[in-house]
């Protein structure tokens, strides 16, 4: 399945499949806007959205960026009937090489803590927990710090 598939950046026409495989997947929530999230990743040089395209459809997808010393994975979403048949190992390692070209050496993930079969899966591409706390605080008014 994954040796037909193909990682590029996002295009204008992606938009509206991307969304929608974001709530198949179970990757949004509501107090992040989807549209804002696309706008915002797609704005300068350091940020993109990559997608796995098979048969001209988008079925996989990584929000990626850098801050000059480490890279960072959202969103990273496989259509749910075709998980488990490598698109998550192809989308993550389409991340990986994205950051790796630009010079960046550590790629991180942030998973829910109670979501176990995630965990598992980044486990097994080489990912590991680092025992690090991760912070928020809400810059905006009404902006929800989850």
């Amino acid at each position: 399945m994954t040796a037909t598939a193909s990682i590029r950046e996002i295009s204008d026409a992606d938009v509206e499949p991307i969304k929608r495989l974001w709530h198949q997947a179970g990757v949004t929530r509501p107090w992040n806007d989807p549209d804002k999230d696309i706008s915002f990743a797609r704005r300068g040089p350091h940020s993109t959205i990559l997608v796995a395209v098979l048969n001209e459809r988008v079925v996989a997808t990584a929000m990626v960026g850098e801050d000059g010393h480490r890279g960072w994975a959202y969103y990273v979403a496989v259509e749910p009937e075709l998980q488990g048949q490598g698109l998550g190992r192809l989308i993550m390692q389409g991340a990986e090489d994205w950051l790796a070209r630009r010079g960046v050496w550590k790629l991180q993930v942030m998973i829910r803590q109670e979501n176990t079969q995630v965990k598992t899966f980044y486990e097994e591409l080489g990912y590991h927990d680092t025992h690090t706390i991760t912070l928020q605080k809400a810059l905006k008014p009404g902006g929800t710090s989850v």
